[in-house]
């Protein structure tokens, strides 16, 4: 049997790194992916540190406010939006889940604001509906569920298409969580697929070649001059954390991973 050359992460002072290790042909080759289960907590976590200042992401289910960016209620563990279309399509498949909800009479105002700011036929009641209804597991699932079918998975998906490490995968989760997935909520020069479009144009993605460290920070580039278009976003500390681990080459996101969030200092052990 002939040998290859693969690629396999090790970690050396807390952070991982790639080196190329030879092998007999046939032998299992060591994939790390954001969806393990370690490294999907990291994610969740890391992501609840910049939408709701905590680690500890199942608390959020319950968490709504009008954080005054111009899309209307933000609200549980990603910050779905009444604004934006995603608040809506989770209420909608919580309520096919179960149909007797405290959420379901408010669908029809939920489609009149979608789009905008406002919050017409919703207010202190929907408030505290929303809130009654995270104490459900149906509608915790449902919020998962979306999370992952509309943002998680296909940012993943296109990351690893794109040849990235679990933290280019991260970077890319991160982004279709604030930017959205291009589907019309934005503008889609704004969007997930238009700040990854405008990144290429600057730098090849690993899977055509290019360095991987080179299209991250080029990625995170865009990003960044998506963010400073509005004024709710131009506190970049999301972009300046991700470029921190990019700097401390942590392509694996291994703990312990200490970052800054709006000023916060924040930690993940292990």
């Amino acid at each position: 049997m002939g040998s290859s050359i693969v690629v396999l992460l090790v970690t050396i002072g807390g952070c991982a790194q790639y080196v190329k290790e030879e092998k007999k042909a046939g032998a299992t080759q060591t994939h790390v992916s954001l969806k393990d289960a370690d490294k999907k907590e990291i994610a969740m976590e890391l992501v609840s540190s910049a939408e709701n200042s905590s680690l500890k992401w199942r608390d959020q289910y319950a968490y709504i406010e009008d954080i005054k960016d111009g899309r209307g209620y933000t609200a549980g563990i990603i910050g779905f939006c009444s604004g934006t279309g995603d608040m809506l399509t989770l209420v909608q498949t919580y309520t096919k889940a179960e149909a007797d909800n405290v959420l379901a009479k408010f669908l029809p105002a939920l489609e009149k604001v979608n789009g905008s700011e406002s919050h017409e036929g919703l207010g202190a009641e929907f408030e505290q509906a929303w809130q009654e209804a995270a104490k459900d597991p149906l509608f915790q699932k449902a919020q998962d569920e979306i999370r992952d079918t509309i943002y998680f998975e296909p940012a993943v998906e296109q990351a690893e298409k794109d040849g990235l490490s679990p933290l280019g995968q991260f970077i890319y989760y991160d982004a279709m969580v604030m930017h959205g997935p291009g589907d019309g909520s934005v503008p889609l020069e704004e969007s997930f697929p238009g700040i990854r479009e405008s990144a290429l144009k600057q730098a090849k993605a690993p899977a055509e070649g290019g360095e991987e460290q080179v299209f991250l920070t080029s990625f995170l580039t865009e990003r960044g001059k998506v963010m400073e278009l509005e004024e709710a976003h131009e506190d970049l500390s999301r972009v300046v954390a991700q470029r921190q681990f990019l700097k401390e080459n942590n392509l694996n996101l291994t703990p312990p991973l200490k970052w800054t969030m709006y000023g916060e200092f924040f930690e993940i052990t292990q």
